[in-house]
């Protein structure tokens, strides 16, 4: 082995090319924004947020239009995670191997990239509590039949007024197998091509760029039972803050709930029960809902996620290393081509064995809930 990380560049390249084709739907499907920068743990990061404009009526005049000043609003994520995977070896073991050590090597590093890769995937697939609405029926596979379930997905975010131009639906292999099974995405004459069928590529149906994820968890529901709204003059079209009484047990962040006078609409709950009221995302109640009436809490649920991209964001850098360095011998950043995702790698000399960091710094955050459905599962 050379004494420098530039001699073991092609094999750890080789690495991130075998994890950056693996079941990571999520990461290619949001608003990435990576780089090499080195970051430090809660370093925030804002990103500009452009208001709604209002309309006037055209009045003629000697001179041109007097437009209003505009505020450009801001908001900000951070850095939540710095995290990495080590691992060593002996001079005595590199000797006994022989060959295989490169090899060996190789797939260490790319168990590290994965380690952290699958990580991140299961921080942005977590983000579906923030979703605005939801379709489907909890504890039931979609696409059972057809592709009325894509569909529906697709009317919660024109509904919601979501961007259409760049959609994404990431989904569980379980969600994955039914598409393959439907014979209109089978059969070439009517899905136009073969790739389903002869090479397991899933094809993109109603605007929705489909992807699988296989960090895709079950939401199990809180244990809320008996709730009503407490509201005197009940709760008008929009409101997103939900106040209730009467019932008893919890009602989680990620549960879905439906009300007595609104049961075609699924909202998903962003903020758990507390002090007397729970929150749905944005836009908020699509029917107003009176005083008194009864709120139901859902059953446990697979959260496949529709959205546009621009709706999740994901922050991805590399470690801060103190100035003048650390006790490491070299350290370089390893970017893969395709997805952009750099990660930092450390190799430090130690007595008699060398030791190697695979680091990187992430942040996730869901920016528009409006344009974030759930596909229940």
């Amino acid at each position: 082995m050379g004494n420098t990380l530039t001699n073991l560049i092609p094999t750890i390249y080789a690495a991130a090319d075998i994890v950056m084709r693996e079941l990571t739907g999520f990461i290619p499907a949001v608003t990435l924004d990576a780089s090499g920068e080195q970051v430090a743990k809660d370093q925030a990061l804002r990103y500009p947020i452009v208001p709604a404009n209002a309309a006037s009526d055209i009045v003629p005049a000697a001179t041109g239009p007097d437009p209003s000043a505009v505020t450009i609003g801001s908001d900000f994520m951070t850095i939540s995670k710095v995290r990495s995977v080590t691992f060593f070896w002996e001079a005595e073991e590199q000797k006994s191997l022989g060959g295989l050590y490169d090899i060996i090597l190789r797939d260490q590093f790319a168990q590290a990239m994965r380690t952290l890769t699958n990580e991140v995937e299961t921080d942005l697939a977590a983000l579906y509590v923030a979703a605005s609405r939801a379709h489907g029926t909890a504890g039931t596979t979609p696409f059972a039949s057809d592709l009325s379930d894509a569909a529906n997905l697709l009317k919660i975010l024109k509904d919601n007024g979501a961007p259409t131009n760049d959609l994404q639906l990431v989904i569980n292999t379980t969600a994955g197998a039914k598409l393959r099974t439907l014979t209109q995405l089978t059969k070439a004459n009517e899905a136009g091509s073969t790739d389903l069928l002869r090479r397991g590529i899933l094809l993109d149906v109603f605007s929705f760029a489909i992807r699988e994820s296989a960090q895709i968890g079950l939401h199990t529901k809180g244990t809320g039972t008996g709730y009503l709204v407490n509201s005197g003059s009940g709760l008008a079209v929009g409101e997103t803050t939900i106040p209730v009484d009467t019932g008893s047990g919890t009602i989680l962040a990620g549960d879905i709930v439906t009300f007595a006078a609104d049961t075609a609409n699924k909202y998903v709950v962003t903020s758990a029960l507390s002090g007397g009221s729970f929150k749905i995302a944005k836009p908020g109640l699509r029917v107003a809902i009176p005083d008194n009436n009864a709120v139901t809490v859902g059953n446990n649920y697979t959260p496949n996620l529709g959205f546009s991209r621009s709706a999740i964001h994901l922050l991805m850098r590399v470690p801060a290393m103190p100035l003048g360095g650390d006790a490491a011998d070299d350290v370089t950043v390893i970017t893969d081509p395709q997805t952009g995702i750099s990660f930092q790698v450390a190799m430090y000399r130690q007595r008699r064995r060398i030791a190697y960091e695979v680091a990187l710094a992430w942040g996730v955050k869901a920016v528009k809930p409006e344009a974030i459905a759930t596909l229940l599962g």
